[in-house]
C-alpha cells in the first residue's frame, strides 16, 4: 500500500521572526535556509518582499532550494485592481516559484479591521488569486482567522476560501491565527470544509500555540484530511509561537498512524540531522535550548531516578518511547543523591570508563556526590563537573594547573560624558608547569559596556594558559544561572555555567560558595579542565 504525501511548510523566516526578541540577519536567514532545505522541507516562506530592509535583501539574493521558496504577502488592497497593487507587485516582483497571500476570512475582522463589506472582501481574494495564478506562481491563501471565522459566521468563512480556491489556489491553509482552537474542534472543522467540495490534498493548517494545541491542533487537522502542515522550527512565532515543526517531524516519521500512512520529505537519515539543527537555530539567536524540549532537548532522554536507570541498562525501551539517535539526541544518566551504582557505571561508561561492579570507587564517587548536594552543588545538570569529580577519585584527573590566587574589583564612576558607568577588572594567577602565570583583564566589550565581574574572570583565567593556550581560545559561556540555596545566615550561592567551543560541544559546570564571584570562579575552573580532558591534553 503507497503511502500519501503530506507536505511540510516551514515559515521560521517570516512567522518566526515575529517572535518576541528575534530578528534575523540576511546571511542568518540564508544559513536557516540552508538548513531546512538539507532537512527536507517542501516549502521554504523566506518572509515579505518590501515589508523590511532584511526581507527585501533576502529576496534580492534568495538562496537556490530544492524546497519550494516562497515569497509571502497580502490580498489586494480595496479600490485598487490587483494589476496596480504595488505592495502586491512588491511580492510577485520576488520571483519566487510560490506565492502565498494573507486574507480575512473571519466577518468580525473584515468589518472592524479593513472596514469593507464581506462581499468587496471575497471579490478581493478573488482577483489576487485569479492574479498570481496568471503570472505561473503556485498560490497559496493562508486563510487568517479561519476558525474563529467559521465559529462565527460559516458561510462567509467558506465562501472566503472558496473564492481563493475557485481562483486557482494550489493550498488553502486554514489557520487558527489567534491560537485557541482545540483539537477537536480543528478536526471537525477541517472535516467540514473538505465536505464543502475542497480537496483535502489542497488543505493546509497553520496553529499557534496559545493553549499549547498547536503540534495536536496540526495533527488533528491532518486526522481530517488535509495534507499540508505549516510550522517553525522549535515553535518560533508571535506570542506563544507556532506549530513545532521539530516535534511534528518525529511524530510524522515515527508514530503511528501517521509513520505507516504518509511520507514526507524528510528522510530517517535527515532526521538524524534533527536536533543539531534545533541547536543551530538556538545558536543563531543566542538562547540557550530548552532542556525539556520533546525529541531534541537535553533533557528528552535523561534518566535521574536509580530505578530508570537500572531499567534502562537492561532495555532501553522500558523508559524511552524513541531511540535517541535516530533525532541526533543522546541518553543521559544524570548524577545526583538519588543515584545509585546502576546510574554510575553507565554514565562512567558513557565517559568512556569501564569500572568494575565492586570497585570501592564506586561508592567513594557517590559519597562524595551525596555530600556536595547536602553542600548545595547540583550535577543532576552539571554533567562536567560530576565527571571531573569521578576522574578526581578515579586517579584520572591530571593537574593541568594550580591556582594560587585571584582578585576581582568593581569600581563605578563617572565617563566622559558624565553618566555613571560600571568596570570590572580581574586579576588571576595560576602556575602552569612551574610557572606562574598573571594575566589581566577588564569586562568592557566593543560597545564600552561593563559585563560584569564574572565575564573579567573568565578573560583573564583564559588569557595565558601557557601550552594550554590553544585548547581554551574558542571555549564561550553561553549561560549563567544563579540559585541562593539553604537560607538565612547559612545561605550560599550555586552558578550553573554552560559553555560551547569551536567543535559544537556544550558542558554545563557547577560552582558553590557563599559569595557569588567565588562560586563563579570555580565552575569557570571546571569548564576550562572539562575541555582539556576532553581535547586529552597532558
Amino acid at each position: 500500500m503507497s503511502k500519501e504525501r503530506l507536505y511540510l511548510f516551514d515559515t521560521t523566516l517570516r512567522d518566526g521572526q515575529q517572535t518576541q526578541g528575534v530578528q534575523f540577519a540576511t546571511p542568518e536567514k540564508h544559513q536557516i535556509a540552508a538548513a531546512l532545505d538539507t532537512l527536507g522541507i517542501d516549502y521554504i516562506e523566506g518572509g515579505w518582499p518590501g515589508a523590511n530592509p532584511t526581507d527585501s535583501a533576502f529576496f534580492e539574493d534568495q538562496p537556490q532550494t530544492r524546497a519550494t521558496f516562497t515569497a509571502f504577502g497580502m490580498t489586494k488592497r480595496a479600490g485598487i485592481s490587483a494589476e496596480n497593487d504595488d505592495v502586491l507587485a512588491a511580492v510577485l516582483n520576488a520571483n519566487t516559484s510560490a506565492v502565498c497571500l494573507v486574507g480575512k476570512t473571519h466577518d468580525f475582522h473584515v468589518d472592524k479591521a479593513l472596514g469593507i463589506s464581506l462581499p468587496e472582501n471575497t471579490a478581493n481574494i478573488a482577483a489576487s488569486f485569479v492574479h498570481i495564478v496568471a503570472q505561473g506562481r503556485e498560490a497559496i491563501f493562508d486563510a487568517e482567522h479561519f476558525f474563529d471565522g467559521y465559529k462565527s459566521n460559516p458561510d462567509y468563512a467558506l465562501e472566503a476560501i472558496h473564492a481563493a480556491y475557485d481562483a486557482g489556489a494550489r493550498w488553502i491553509a486554514l489557520c487558527d491565527t489567534n491560537g485557541g482552537t482545540l483539537p477537536q474542534d480543528i478536526h471537525a472543522i477541517t472535516k467540514a470544509v473538505i465536505a464543502t467540495g475542497i480537496d483535502g490534498r489542497r488543505l493546509g493548517i497553520h496553529t499557534h500555540n496559545d493553549t499549547e494545541n498547536a503540534v495536536a491542533g496540526s495533527l488533528a487537522a491532518v486526522d481530517a484530511g488535509a495534507r499540508q502542515i505549516q510550522g517553525t522550527l522549535n515553535g518560533l512565532g508571535e506570542r506563544c509561537g507556532n506549530a513545532n515543526l521539530t516535534t511534528l517531524i518525529p511524530i510524522l516519521l515515527l508514530k503511528e498512524p501517521y509513520a505507516s500512512q504518509f511520507e514526507t520529505g524528510v528522510t530517517l537519515e535527515a532526521l538524524a540531522e534533527l536536533t543539531r539543527t534545533s541547536r543551530m537555530l538556538d545558536d543563531i539567536l543566542n538562547r540557550v535550548p530548552q532542556k525539556q524540549a520533546a525529541f531534541v532537548g537535553a533533557s528528552a532522554f535523561a534518566h535521574k531516578a536509580g530505578l530508570h536507570a537500572s531499567a534502562i541498562l537492561k532495555d532501553p525501551t522500558t523508559y524511552e518511547h524513541v531511540d535517541p539517535e535516530i533525532v541526533g539526541n543522546a541518553r543521559i544518566i544524570p548524577m545526583s543523591n538519588q543515584a545509585g551504582q546502576s546510574n554510575l557505571r553507565k554514565r562512567l561508561s558513557d565517559m568512556g570508563l569501564d569500572v568494575a561492579p565492586k570497585d570501592p570507587a564506586l561508592s567513594a564517587i557517590l559519597n562524595q556526590i551525596k555530600a556536595r548536594e547536602a553542600q548545595g552543588y547540583s550535577y543532576d545538570t552539571a554533567q562536567a563537573s560530576f565527571e571531573l569529580l569521578a576522574r578526581k577519585e578515579l586517579g584520572l584527573l591530571p593537574d593541568f594547573f594550580e591556582v594560587k590566587r585571584y582578585r576581582v574589583t568593581i569600581e563605578r564612576r563617572k565617563n566622559k560624558r558624565d553618566q555613571m558607568v560600571s568596570l570590572s577588572e580581574a586579576v588571576v594567577v595560576l602556575k602552569v608547569d612551574g610557572t606562574k602565570m598573571l594575566s589581566v583583564s577588564e569586562s568592557m566589550d566593543e560597545h564600552g559596556t561593563d559585563r560584569g565581574p564574572v565575564n573579567a574572570l573568565a578573560k583573564a583565567l583564559a588569557k595565558d594558559l601557557g601550552r594550554f593556550q590553544s585548547h581554551v581560545e574558542d571555549i564561550k559561556l553561553v549561560d549563567f544561572k544563579v540559585r541562593i540555596t539553604q537560607g538565612g545566615t547559612e545561605a550560599v550561592t550555586r552558578v550553573i555555567i554552560d559553555s560551547a567551543d569551536g567543535t559544537g560541544r556544550r558542558w554545563s559546570t557547577v560552582g558553590v560558595s557563599a559569595n557569588i564571584v567565588d562560586a563563579s570562579f570555580e565552575a569557570l575552573l571546571d569548564a576550562i579542565r572539562w575541555k582539556l580532558v576532553q581535547d586529552d591534553v597532558t
